[in-house]
């Protein structure tokens, strides 16, 4: 016996990792965590990080901050609220882990970022704007400048 799944089982894994990931696109304003997110898979919360972090290279928790930022940028560069307003907009619950993140993936604080953006994008597509300043992954961002 071995513990090695079966073609058929991780078929099954790869539709319910898909279905979760899914559900984040979608509901990422919402409340959400890995405990609510396995439920709805009829997976453990181990198993579902284990296997979604096999599946597409990170947590569910940083795929979902990871979307909750990329949205962020887009309301920052519409210039219309507030970083606090933002914050609570993406689902975020608390303005410093929010500003961590996004800091990490970014590589500016949301409000430096907000203030950059404020007409960088101008004229652009919105949907050649979203490619061009989707957030780089955790670690990556380059330096910024001491300026």
């Amino acid at each position: 016996m071995t513990s090695r799944p079966t073609t058929a089982q991780h078929l099954s894994d790869l539709a319910r990792l898909r279905r979760v990931r899914d559900r984040i696109d979608r509901e990422y304003d919402r409340p959400l965590n890995v405990e609510a997110l396995a439920r709805g898979v009829h997976m453990s919360a181990g198993h579902l990080s284990r296997q979604f972090r096999l599946a597409y290279g990170e947590s569910p928790y940083s795929y979902l901050m990871t979307r909750r930022i990329e949205r962020a940028m887009a309301l920052l560069r519409r210039g219309d609220l507030s970083v606090t307003e933002v914050c609570f907009a993406v689902g975020c619950a608390s303005l410093g882990t929010f500003s961590t993140r996004f800091t990490e993936l970014v590589g500016v604080p949301p409000s430096t970022y907000r203030r950059q953006a404020a007409g960088a994008a101008e004229g652009i597509p919105p949907c050649v704007a979203k490619q061009v300043t989707r957030p780089i992954r955790s670690r990556q961002a380059p330096a910024a400048d001491p300026d």
